[in-house]
């Protein structure tokens, strides 16, 4: 985010799914501060994993997630259903790892920190196959740019700031189509169309990287896992499933 021009413009929480002590307490009461729609203060409908999708996480447990180095078990904690990210325990990714097209789902909400600037205020993000990632921040109200919440970070700014207040529950459904490779060479880059909060942000957008900042790069002909990012902020996420998908 670009700094100074954060403090100003959030929301007030929505009242479903945790308890309202986390978002009074740890999260911030915003109650008193400005929203530009009254839905952005309203958290977004959980949606059910469809047929034929892997549950990545349902608010039980870490089953099947493990930190960078695959194999010991992620730091972060579990509030009221949600993964929380503890700072400086380290990103975490799946145990699974998914090549081809398919469509990732996640639902995530960020703390109010209105005594932080830029890329300090709820900062995390979501990378598929561990190498492209789509940025989550407290970029409500703002004009998008390339390291703003929703962003293929560096590479393309959201065709609209869809977000919404800070302590607000928010989604991506991000549809992914990993790199066309042949004989173990990349012959296509990597495409993807994004929706926020159900609104497309990114249609079909080609990746021309092999790997965005942070990313836990690698061959790009070879399947990835999901990994989130600890980027020193108590982000929070719930209600991550993957579902396949044919070419």
């Amino acid at each position: 985010m670009q700094a100074g021009i954060r403090a100003g413009i959030i929301g007030v929480t929505g009242a479903c799914f945790v308890a309202v002590s986390i978002a009074v307490g740890q999260y911030g009461d915003i109650s008193d501060l400005k929203i530009l729609k009254p839905e952005d203060k309203v958290d977004i409908r959980s949606e059910d994993a469809p047929v034929g999708a892997i549950v990545l996480f349902d608010g039980k447990n870490f089953d099947n997630w493990t930190k960078t180095d695959g194999k010991s078990p992620p730091g972060w904690k579990i509030v009221h259903g949600a993964m929380e990210v503890v700072p400086r325990t380290g990103n975490i990714m799946t145990k699974q790892r998914f090549e081809g097209k398919f469509k990732l789902h996640v639902e995530f909400r960020v703390p109010y920190m209105p005594q932080a600037q830029g890329q300090a205020r709820g900062n995390s993000g979501v990378y598929v196959q561990g190498r492209y990632e789509v940025q989550i921040l407290d970029s409500y109200g703002l004009k998008s740019q390339k390291n703003d919440c929703g962003a293929i970070y560096d590479i393309a700014a959201p065709r609209i700031n869809a977000c919404k207040a800070p302590t607000i529950w928010q989604s991506y459904d991000i549809i992914f189509q990993a790199p066309v490779c042949e004989h173990g060479r990349k012959k296509l880059p990597a495409r993807m169309t994004v929706y926020h909060n159900g609104v497309r942000i990114h249609d079909d957008v080609a990746i021309p990287v092999d790997n965005t900042r942070a990313g836990l790069g690698g061959d790009p002909c070879t399947p990835g896992p999901v990994m989130l990012q600890d980027h020193g902020d108590p982000v929070q996420f719930r209600n991550i499933w993957l579902l396949p998908l044919r070419d």
